[in-house]
Parts: structure tokens; C-alpha cells; sequence
């Protein structure tokens, strides 16, 4: 690339558009956090001439960080899209958190686009976490390349952080990736830190200084020829070996001058493919300048590189009730086929959907059908709704520009869609048609909320209602057990920024409570119990004896009734009042106040009075009688235990089997689960796994993550239990 420096008028007054998915490329930016990821979009917008300085629009605010949340925690929180244009092409940058905890956002952010730039710190290296996403996009052969960043720290080193990439993304091929360009260093410092001013282009064999703020194209000097050809040689190597052109390498081993456009093309083809990842070099603008170090390169490689929408299938498709439908041709003139990518709320314009259209086009003021599945387990119903689209826009940080079409490839944001929620399907109402989903992470860390107050619980649904249908990683529960309201996050930080939007956009105040377990209680031991209730005051009094045996029974029997009364000592019809007395007292517990479960309660005998029996009498003398046999009984409290599975890196089995087994955790068997990744399954307490998710994030140093369902109740062991029934109630 870099045959050619390109101008660009400024852009920062008109959306861009695009008429044709050729012209489209959609680009998601990955990478953990703090690689510069957000600068980088700047360093970019201000190249391409969307904005005037360093990305800032309005109030020290940036084209991807705008929201208010982002400002005061200093990191992106969420999926930010950030459209220039450059070279007749129309460039969505999709800006993704680089947190775990948001890694839905980075989901989404992968289903909208069709290539990624992998972000990497030449000053911090490269963590695990960045590993696993990689393997991620490898695992749908999504087009990548990296980006080096921070070159200007004083331990910075681009060749050893391209070996690093070369050995961590390349595989068991070390020329799958390869530099693009070479850095040319400045005069060394007082520290001895030599800068980064330029770079050799090997494909082009041009160097491109931007030590003045702006790019200057030279030709190499003589010092420099032996560096590029020896690369150079490598890269043309690598870039057709990865495209299997088989005619391109014939020719090169021939000994052919190959062509700089030919070799485009090959570059082209190989990035498509998902088998070739070259590696370039960025840095911001210095104060003043418009060219930040590469920045052209990689509007370069994007434009001329990266597929275009065509060349990447969309997801498969299904009629609503789930038949089969073939997939449509990305063509602005197809049927209609989009995907809600992401929803927020603007206090004056309301919803706004980020939507990316697969097919056809879409256009204000016309009706869509609209389909959501599958996400009921979080809170999401499913929904077939007919829905009209509002005005289309384009974002520039908190503006909305607006459109007149979004044509198949493109992303644009849509006003006012009350029913559409973030991965539903848009499609023509008379073809309805349905997206299969993307997966979507388990929310395993609970966070227990109550309003704050009378006028916070009139909103408090609402609230919950919105913030869950704008992040699908959220899953929203009323237990029935604990009758506790819970709302399960990724992590602390999700679960902050969770708050935090209840509170400042939805005017929720909230109180965070302790998460309870559903535990539950049961006999140990046989025992019996005489239940007499008897009271006389004036007009008919209240007259109830029965006696009853209760026994234990396995595990997941709840509770049996069984009547064994002789001779009518306890009247026919008050025989289901005793059954019902039992019920609701087994449901309060008998000792902590825990349901009672798995006990077979025998009724034997009774008393009843012609005059004072009655239904409430018999009721109250069965709960009275249940509430005897466990005062003189062994009371096991039960506490539900999870199965688990756990993947992590090999490096961290040890550690990480060492910790189940801290958490009275029964490790059941490991296997291997993959190259350097290992599957621990265990039992564990669901106590014990409350915080599990913040735990093994730092355990495995971010290269873990785990599943939970439940798989039973069984007794907790003596000295835990009593410590339970000595908390106060409402701290259960």
C-alpha cells in the first residue's frame, strides 16, 4: 500500500453515504484496555478530515466517547460507530470497549462488521484476553489485521511486538503475520529512545516521513534498500503463499518484478480469506498536525485491503416459526434484511437502533416487520411486530446527521422503533424473516436490587425494562424463591454502569441488598407431632387435634401426603385442611424459615367436635402438629449446588482447581479442550460462587471463564448451617 498520498475535504458538516455495498467497509476495532483503541479513531477521523482537531466535537468530547458515563469513568462502556470517508469509500469504524465486562458490546460490534483491526500495545505487550478474541474472530474466518500502538514510550519496540503477534495470532505459520511497513526512527533522545518519524512502505518500496505533522513521500536512501528488500520478499512471500495464487507465485519464483497492484490484489484476497494479517503502525497527531504516524496506511489497507460487505455471507436465516430460508445476495435491490446491532436512549430524540442491513434497502417513514427470539431467558419477549421506521441518521458523537437510505452493507441508526430491541430482525412485513442470533456471554455475577423508594418503585420496572433491552448481556430475574429482584452482569464494572444508567438516565434509585441462595430445609431423622388447637370464647369456639408422622424421603420428592386415619377420628372433610395446615408450613420452614422439602407427612389420628371443627381449625392444628415433630428433630438445611465447568489456559489449571477445592468445590474431571486450553469440570455450593466471576477473571489473569446450572440440593455441612440460622432474617 502507500503508492499515493490521498486529500480529503473536511467532512465534519454532512453524513457520509453510500449507494452501493462495494463502496462500504465495515471495520470493528478490537483490543484489551488502554491499547488505544478510541485514539486511534481520532487519529483516523482527523486524517480523513471529519473533524478539525484530534477527534474533539463538542465539550472535550471524541467522535466514539461521547456518552457521559464514558466521560467520568475515562474508558468506553460501550459500542460507539464512527463513519468517514476516504477515497470514494464510506468507512464505519466500529469502536468497541476493550473491558471484559463489556464483551457484549464487542460482540455485537463483530456481527456488524466484516473486517477487524486488532489494537496492540507496543509499550504493554499483549494479555490473554486478547488472545481468546482472537481466536474468536478465527473461529468465523473474519478478516483481521493489527494495529501497533503507543510506539512513542520509551520501551517501545515494533519489530519484538510483531514477533509477539507472529507468535501468538500466527499459528503454526510465522508468515501468516507480517509487517506492511517498517519503522524509520529519529535522532535518540537524552533517554537513548530513538522515535518513530516515518515509515518504509515494502510493497510500494516508498518511505513516508511524518516527522513534520503532515506526510511527506521520499524515495528510500541506500542505507535503508537492504532492510526493504530482505522484508519485502518475506511479505510478497507470505501475501501469496496465503492467497494460494498459484499463477502470482510461478511468476515471482520465475524471478518477475510483480506489480504493485497485482500485489494489492493478492493482499486483498489473502486479508479476505482470513489467512494473512498484516501488522502496521500508528500514533496520534502531534498538537496542530492533521497526519497522525500511519494513519493514511491504514485508511489505505482499509479501503484497498479489507472486503467489502459482498464478500462476507450473511448470518443464516429462518421464517419466524423457524423453516429454513436462503440466505438473500448483499444487493441494495434484494428483500429487506436487517439486524437491530444495538439500542440506547437519547432524552430528547427517545430509542435509537443502531441497525446494520444485510440486504436491500432500508428507508424512513416505511413499514418493517419486526421479529425477536430467544432471549427470553433474559428478560426479552418474544415478539412479531409491524413496526414503522422514524428518521434515519448517521452519528457523529452525540449529532445525529440524517439520511435519506441505508443501503444493503451499511450501518445507520433508527429513530423511534418502540417494540425493536438489540439482535432482532428487520424485514419486510409481508416476507417476514428471522436472524439466527450471535452468541451472546453468560451474566454469572448477581447484583440483588430494591427501589429506594415509594416513587423509585412506580419506575423501577420501567428502568429495568429499557436497560435490558439495550444490553442483552444482562439477564433480569424474579426469583420466586427468595421473591429477591436480581439483575445478572458481567462483572463490577458492568454491574456500576448498570446502576449508574438507572440512576442518571431513567431517574431510578436503587438499593444494592445481599444476593441470597435458595435454601431450602428437611427432616433428618424420623420423628412425630401432636398439633391441638383449642380455643372457647363466646358462640362457637375452635377444635382441632391431629397427630402425625413424619419421615424423610430422597432428594427431589418435595412433599407427600399421606392419610392413614381410622374410624373417623378425623371427619373426611377436614382431612384436606390438615393437608393444607402441612403445606403452607412446610412453605414458611420449620427452623430457619427455609421451605421444608422432601418429607412424607402421614396423618394418623385426630379429634374433631360436631360444633367447633372446622377448616381453619384443622388447617392451623396440621401447621401446629408439623411445627412439633421438628422441634424434637434433626433439621438439615439444604443448599443448592451448581455444576460447573470452568475453561481457562493450561498455565492456570493448578491454581484454578486449587481454588474450586477452597470453595468446598468437588472437582469431577478435566479434559483437554483445545491447543493450551483445558476444561475443568466441578461441583461447587452456589454460595460459594457469587463472586466466582470477578475471581477467576483475576486468577486466570482474564483468560478464564465458566458456565453454572443447577444440578441439586443437598445438607450443608453442620458449622456453616448454624452460622446461617444465626444471621437475622432479613440479612439471609
Amino acid at each position: 500500500m502507500g503508492d499515493k498520498a490521498h486529500t480529503h475535504p473536511g467532512a465534519a458538516g454532512r453524513a457520509p453515504t453510500a449507494d452501493h455495498p462495494a463502496s462500504v467497509r465495515n471495520v470493528v476495532l478490537v483490543g484489551h484496555n488502554g491499547s488505544g483503541k478510541t485514539t486511534l479513531v481520532e487519529a483516523l477521523a482527523l486524517a480523513a478530515g471529519a473533524v478539525n482537531r484530534a477527534g474533539r466535537v463538542e465539550d472535550g468530547a471524541t467522535v466514539s466517547d461521547y456518552d457521559e458515563i464514558e466521560h467520568r469513568r475515562e474508558r468506553s462502556v460501550q459500542l460507539s460507530l464512527v463513519p468517514l470517508t476516504w477515497g470514494g469509500f464510506k468507512i464505519n469504524l466500529l469502536d468497541t470497549p476493550g473491558y471484559a465486562d463489556f464483551v457484549g458490546e464487542l460482540r455485537a460490534g463483530l456481527r456488524a462488521a466484516d473486517a477487524a483491526l486488532f489494537v496492540v500495545s507496543a509499550a504493554d505487550g499483549m494479555d490473554g484476553s486478547t488472545r481468546m478474541l482472537w481466536d474468536e474472530c478465527a473461529a468465523v474466518r473474519m478478516p483481521r489485521a493489527i494495529v501497533v500502538t503507543h510506539l512513542e514510550a520509551a520501551r517501545a519496540d515494533f519489530d519484538a511486538m510483531t514477533e509477539i503477534c507472529a507468535g501468538a495470532f500466527g499459528g503454526d505459520d510465522p508468515d501468516a503475520v507480517l509487517p506492511l511497513y517498517l519503522p524509520v526512527h529519529g535522532a535518540a533522545g537524552p533517554d537513548g529512545h530513538a522515535p518513530v518519524t516515518g515509515l518504509i512502505g515494502l510493497l510500494s518500496q516508498r518511505v513516508f516521513d511524518y516527522a513534520s505533522g503532515e506526510r511527506k513521500e521520499t524515495g528510500p536512501d541506500a542505507g535503508q534498500l537492504p532492510l526493504i528488500e530482505q522484508a519485502r520478499n518475506r511479505l510478497i512471500e507470505g501475501i501469496i503463499a496465503e492467497s494460494e495464487d498459484e499463477t502470482l507465485m510461478d511468476r515471482y519464483l520465475s524471478g518477475e518484478d510483480i506489480d504493485f497492484k497485482s500485489l494489492v490484489a493478492d493482499l486483498e484476497r489473502a486479508v479476505a480469506r482470513g489467512t494473512f494479517h498484516p501488522v502496521l503502525a500508528a500514533a496520534p497527531a502531534a498538537e496542530g498536525a492533521r497526519h497522525g504516524l500511519g494513519t493514511v496506511e491504514l485508511l489505505e489497507l482499509i479501503t484497498g485491503g479489507f472486503p467489502s460487505p459482498l464478500e462476507r455471507a450473511a448470518p443464516d436465516l429462518t421464517t419466524p416459526e423457524g423453516a429454513p430460508r436462503p440466505t438473500p445476495a448483499c444487493a441494495a435491490d434484494g428483500p429487506l434484511v436487517a439486524e437491530v446491532i444495538k439500542t440506547s436512549s437519547d432524552p430528547y430524540v427517545g430509542r435509537i437502533s443502531l441497525v446494520r442491513v444485510f440486504s436491500g434497502t432500508l428507508r424512513p417513514d416505511e413499514t418493517v416487520h419486526v421479529s425477536g427470539h430467544g432471549m427470553a431467558d433474559r428478560g426479552h419477549e418474544d415478539h412479531d411486530v409491524d413496526e414503522r421506521i422514524g428518521a434515519l441518521s448517521s452519528p457523529f458523537g452525540k449529532q445525529q446527521r440524517p439520511l435519506a437510505q441505508c443501503v444493503a452493507g451499511d450501518l445507520a441508526c433508527v429513530a423511534k422503533l418502540i417494540r425493536a430491541e438489540t439482535g432482532d430482525t428487520l424485514s419486510a412485513k409481508d416476507d417476514p424473516l428471522l436472524m439466527a442470533p450471535w452468541d451472546m456471554p453468560d451474566p454469572l455475577l448477581p447484583l440483588a436490587i430494591e427501589a429506594h423508594s415509594k416513587a423509585d418503585e412506580d419506575k423501577l420496572s420501567q428502568g429495568l425494562a429499557r436497560l435490558v433491552a439495550e444490553d442483552p448481556t444482562m439477564r433480569l430475574e424474579q426469583n420466586p424463591h427468595t421473591h429477591q429482584l436480581v439483575l445478572w452482569c458481567l462483572g463490577e464494572a458492568h454491574r456500576e454502569v448498570a446502576l449508574e444508567r438507572l440512576r442518571s438516565r431513567y431517574g431510578v434509585q436503587v438499593d444494592v441488598v445481599p444476593h441470597k441462595v435458595s435454601l431450602r430445609e428437611t427432616f433428618g431423622a424420623r420423628s412425630a407431632g401432636r398439633g391441638r388447637h383449642v380455643k372457647q370464647s363466646g358462640g362457637h369456639g375452635q377444635f382441632a387435634i391431629c397427630e402425625i408422622d413424619v419421615e424423610p424421603l430422597p432428594p427431589g420428592s418435595g412433599i407427600e401426603f399421606v392419610d392413614k386415619v381410622v374410624g373417623g377420628a378425623v371427619p373426611r372433610q377436614f382431612i384436606p385442611s390438615v393437608e393444607k395446615g402441612v403445606r403452607s408450613q412446610a412453605a414458611k420452614g420449620v427452623a430457619a424459615g427455609y421451605p421444608l422439602v422432601d418429607v412424607r407427612v402421614t396423618l394418623l389420628d385426630g379429634k374433631s367436635h360436631s360444633v367447633d371443627s372446622s377448616d381453619a381449625a384443622f388447617q392451623t392444628a396440621g401447621a401446629l402438629a408439623l411445627r412439633e415433630a421438628a422441634a424434637d428433630a434433626r433439621i438439615h438445611l439444604l443448599e443448592p449446588v451448581a455444576e460447573v465447568q470452568v475453561m481457562v489456559a493450561d498455565d492456570y489449571v493448578g491454581p484454578v482447581m486449587s481454588d474450586l477445592s477452597g470453595r468446598r468445590g468437588r472437582v469431577v474431571g478435566t479434559e483437554q479442550a483445545g491447543p493450551g486450553r483445558t476444561l475443568v469440570r466441578a461441583e461447587i455450593p452456589e454460595i460459594e460462587i457469587g463472586r466466582y466471576a470477578l475471581d477467576l477473571r483475576s486468577l486466570s489473569h482474564g483468560t478464564g471463564h465458566f458456565s453454572r446450572r443447577y444440578a441439586r440440593h443437598e445438607p450443608m455441612p453442620p458449622q456453616i448451617a448454624d452460622k446461617m440460622r444465626e444471621q437475622p432474617e432479613e440479612g439471609r
